[in-house]
């Protein structure tokens, strides 16, 4: 099981951030444009976790020993089911320096968005104050 699949089971939010590169970049599902580094990309973990009800992995695709790593999820934002996939490249130290998520379907990609919109001036302050 890849690191992150098991701290992100456990809820141990630091576990996670200690396994993002300084330079990760993260693509979400619903904002064109991607946030690099490691404070907005923890800052958005937790924030996504406060957002996802009944969050669980069903399935790891990709070789254990290999750098990219597919992890299938499924998840609820309010009423709207959703299944998903984090897409995780690890560098050379073992980090995780890419991390793209995609979510299906559209109404569950709507309220993914919706939830989070809500909570992106929380996320922005949390990263400013990590990255400080």
């Amino acid at each position: 099981m890849h690191a992150f699949r098991a701290a992100v089971e456990a809820g141990d939010l630091d576990a996670v951030e200690a396994l993002l590169a300084e330079d990760v970049v993260f693509t979400s599902p619903v904002v064109f444009k991607p946030y690099p580094g490691k404070a907005i990309t923890a800052a958005i973990l937790r924030a996504v976790s406060q957002v996802f009800e009944d969050f669980r992995y069903v399935r790891e695709i990709g070789d254990p020993a290999a750098p990219d790593h597919a992890l299938v999820f499924t998840a609820r934002v309010g009423d709207r089911e959703l299944t998903g996939c984090d897409f995780l490249h690890v560098n050379e130290e073992g980090l995780i320096d890419e991390l793209m998520v995609m979510v299906r379907p559209l109404s569950g990609a709507h309220a993914l968005a919706e939830a989070m919109g809500a909570r992106f001036d929380e996320i922005a302050r949390e990263a400013q104050a990590r990255s400080a």
